[in-house]
């Protein structure tokens, strides 16, 4: 009707009306693809896997590595396919023996109390279960049914330990604890006693401990070799800092681990400007430990792309000492605020130190500019002149 009227062109009307509702009208920016997604989940599909049967010969650990509901189906499904097999086992002996004729004169059962493959059903779960509601008992008649009860006692002790141990093992998976292991959103990169830093910051939530922690951390990049062969994920262990020295950790109050960007670092070249997202670098951070209360070696991972850095940033302190003891403030985790810092890479600071003097001699005189004017801003109310005092 609008465009009867002239208020809107014909055709865009018509290329309004010809777009798909659905479809997104805007594209989301490319970045590049994850290695390590930030909750550490590892962004690798594997395809073209020939010799499947190597899952079997480890059938323990696929059980345990399958979801939940394919757990649970299988738990069901193996106690129920074992009652089947062994009351249709038990229904064959009471016919074979003629226990399912009824009248006088029949002889002995060898299994008391069954008429059809429903009791004998019942009488499987009795005992592999050991119910025993006593309406059903194998009676010393049949020495096949004797054989048939310890075997099928121990193929229910099998089938309990198996499943069961699986259950519990999925329980009590160690990625559980590493729920409660957090990493700061961003990493910064900025000046720390005299040279420039890659700093993150890493929290445990819970108040028991994540004992002998240690934590490592690689830069994975698309390399290519002088002979001209391509390394798409270059893996290459960059050390990390910390308070205490080397890798290892007290995780009480949350931590600042630091990597010095020296000669030997992958991170010597970069520069404020390859922190985008079209840039060809990933950092992973690997946290591992034994938990206390448990004992199970747990893992926590994240990584940081290119855009995830911020250049010129420190985290604000979350720590503080109130009432005899110290409060972790958590809503700070991961702020940061901007300080002065060197828009060059590691190497350009080492070859010419006095990029680091003048913004040192900047922001020391940064503040006295400020008090300066404010002084002079400062004017006074009143004045005392000279004639006033004689």
């Amino acid at each position: 009707m609008l465009s009867r009227k002239g208020i809107i062109p014909e055709e865009y009307v018509l290329t309004r009306l010809a777009e798909d509702p659905a479809e997104p009208r805007y594209r989301a920016r490319e970045r590049r693809a994850r290695f390590v997604s930030k909750n550490g989940n590892c962004n690798v599909a594997h395809k073209n896997i020939r010799e499947q049967g190597r899952f079997l010969q480890d059938v323990f650990t696929t059980l345990v590595d399958l979801k939940w509901p394919h757990t649970l189906l299988i738990f069901t499904m193996s106690f129920l396919c074992s009652w089947l097999l062994f009351a249709m086992v038990w229904w064959l002996i009471a016919f074979a023996h003629g226990d399912l004729a009824s009248g006088e004169g029949t002889p002995v059962p060898c299994v008391t109390s069954i008429h059809s493959f429903s009791s004998a059903f019942l009488f499987s779960i009795e005992v592999q279960v050991t119910i025993g509601f006593g309406g059903r008992m194998v009676t010393e008649e049949c020495p096949l049914a004797i054989l048939i009860l310890i075997v099928q006692n121990i193929v229910g002790l099998m089938i309990n330990a198996i499943m069961l141990g699986c259950i519990f093992m999925k329980t009590a998976q160690a990625h559980r604890r590493a729920e409660t292991l957090i990493f700061s959103k961003h990493a910064v990169i900025a000046v720390r006693h005299g040279r420039l830093c890659f700093m993150l910051r890493v929290g445990d939530l819970r108040k028991s401990m994540i004992i002998s922690a240690t934590i490592h951390m690689q830069v994975v990049r698309k390399t290519t070799s002088p002979e001209g062969e391509v390394v798409p994920l270059h893996q290459v262990d960059i050390p990390m800092e910390n308070g205490v020295g080397g890798n290892s950790i007290f995780l009480v109050a949350p931590l600042i681990i630091y990597h010095v960007i020296d000669a030997n670092s992958p991170l010597y070249d970069l520069a404020p400007s390859d922190l985008h997202h079209h840039q060809d670098l990933e950092i992973i951070v690997i946290l591992e430990g034994v938990v206390e209360t448990t004992g199970i070696t747990t893992q926590a991972r994240t990584s940081y792309l290119a855009d995830e850095i911020l250049w010129g940033q420190r985290f604000v302190p979350i720590v503080a000492e109130e009432d005899g003891r110290y409060s972790v403030d958590y809503s700070k985790f991961g702020n940061t605020i901007k300080v002065p810092t060197p828009l060059c890479t590691a190497r350009q600071l080492d070859e010419d130190r006095t990029l680091l003097e003048a913004l040192t001699l900047a922001s020391a005189r940064g503040p006295l500019r400020k008090r300066s004017v404010a002084v002079a801003k400062a004017k006074p109310k009143f004045s005392i002149s000279p004639d006033s005092l004689s």
